[in-house]
Order: structure tokens, then sequence, then C-alpha cells
């Protein structure tokens, strides 16, 4: 087991706690009850994933909520109600520079949805590679409309980007609140773990996101496909396939594709590092 890193180290605070175990870095967003997010949290997120960024021991990072009833409930309402506009448009504006950040960093992103993914809670999972989420452990939805605002930390643009116009404008208008299951069957949640626990939600959940590691996958590997799926959807093809090539060139020079290529002319298990 690999050495184990804790933001308590950070001087900024313990709203986002941060360990790391066998490539694995493990975000949990720590304001109980509900784990609300405020300007405070969305800090030591970002802070959190730029740690996760830099660290070479890190090939996947997770994020998921404390305890067992949310995994994250979106923004702080009573805070909402006591700030100026001003702060309200650049508090959105810091959350979504720090959810650009999951999708920007070349390491794969699961969210583990341990429990209600609401709001701005669906829209930080939205931002993720991969959505894990346990059964019967709560709902999904962006309900905002019923505030009188929308999903402002990118929950109209990504949903679109998943589901399609007509479906994201329906999810959203309506305010519909749904399991897990028809998460799934939307192609929102990408695998269901039945768990009786919390804890063994996780145990399930890190085994999962460990595939993803060395020395079993070229992890590099995997964090630019991520690289090229994310950025490459967002631009031309021609500039897509542009993108793609430079990532293959890279990924061409590393020392996990003379391995892997060596290993299958061999007619051996590929041992990959990572670089």
């Amino acid at each position: 087991m690999s050495e184990v890193k804790t933001s308590q180290d950070s001087p900024i605070g313990n709203l986002v706690k941060y360990s790391v175990d066998e490539g694995v870095a493990l975000l949990t967003l720590n304001d109980p009850p509900a784990n609300t997010y405020s300007y405070e949290m969305m800090r030591e997120l970002d802070r959190s994933i730029l740690d996760a960024r830099m660290d070479e021991a890190v090939h996947v990072i997770v994020v998921t909520g404390y305890g067992d009833k949310f995994f994250y409930d979106g923004a702080n309402i009573k805070m909402l109600t006591e700030v100026t506009p001003t702060y309200k448009y650049y508090f959105c504006l810091h959350a979504n520079e720090t959810l650009l950040r999951f999708e920007q960093t070349p390491k794969l992103v699961i969210a583990a949805l341990n429990g209600h993914t609401v709001g701005g809670g669906l829209e930080v999972a939205l931002a993720a590679d991969l959505r894990i989420a346990r059964r019967g452990a709560g709902k999904m939805g962006l309900p905002e409309v019923t505030l009188g605002v929308l999903p402002g930390t990118g929950g109209t643009q990504r949903l679109v980007r998943a589901l399609g116009k007509s479906k994201a404008i329906e999810l959203i208008a309506t305010a519909e609140l749904f399991d897990f299951e028809k998460g799934r069957e939307l192609g929102l949640v990408n695998k269901i773990f039945d768990a009786d626990s919390n804890e063994a939600f996780m145990t399930h959940v890190m085994e999962y996101a460990r595939q993803f590691t060395t020395p079993e996958k070229a992890s590099r590997a995997v964090g630019l496909i991520k690289r090229s799926v994310q950025s490459g959807a967002e631009v031309s093809l021609e500039s897509g396939l542009a993108l793609e090539r430079e990532l293959q060139q890279q990924l061409f020079q590393s020392d996990d594709a003379r391995e892997g290529l060596d290993a299958y002319i061999n007619k051996r298990k590929p041992e990959f590092t990572g670089r």
C-alpha cells in the first residue's frame, strides 16, 4: 500500500478530505449533513485537484461525499441569500473553473455517488469522466428552476452534451428528480453497485478505480484517451483528429507503449509504469 497523504497538511482547511492509496486519489466532500458547497469548499476542491494532478503517484481521481446520505447537495442556499450579486457571479465563475480542472486534467476522474446527487451535486458529477452509484442511495436531478434560477455551474451545458437538447431542457425545466437506475438508462450513470453500507460501496469503487492504474493498465494512455475525448468533443472533427494524432505521438514515445508492444510481440503480460 502506498503512503497516504492528507489535505490536513494544507493551510486551507478540511472541507475536502484528500488521501492517496495505490495510485488512486480520493477526494471526499466533507460538510455534513448535506455536503453543500461554498466558495471555501470549492477552493479546497480546486487545490485537491491540483495536488492530484501534480502527484506522479496518482493515476486516477475519485470524488465522493462524506456520509451515506448525500454525494453533494449543491450550493449552500443560505449563503446565496446573504451575499451580493457580484459575489454570486464570481462564486459561479470559480466553480466553473474548478470543474473544468477535472475535465482538463489528463487523469481519469470517477464520481462515486453515495447519496443524493442534486443541483450542484449533479453538476460536479457531470464534470467527472465516469459516474458510479450505490443502488437505492438517493436521487439525482437539476431542480434549480424551483428556486427561480438555472443550473449555473455547468448543468445546462454538460447535460445537453450528455443527453441532447430536448431531453436536457425537459429534465431541467421540469426539475425532475430520478433514481440512479433511471440515470443509468439515460446514460448519466455508468455502473451501479449493490452495497449494505457506504464503506462497502467505497470498497467496490476503489477496486473499480484501480483497474485503470499501473501495473495492469497503462494509466498515461487512459489519461490521454480521456483528454482526447473531452477536448476533442468540443472542436471540429478535423481539429479533434489533429489533437488525437498529437496525443498518440506522445504515447508512442512513452515507456508504456514500448512495454505494451514488446509484451504483445513476446506473448507476455505487460507491466506498465505510467511513464
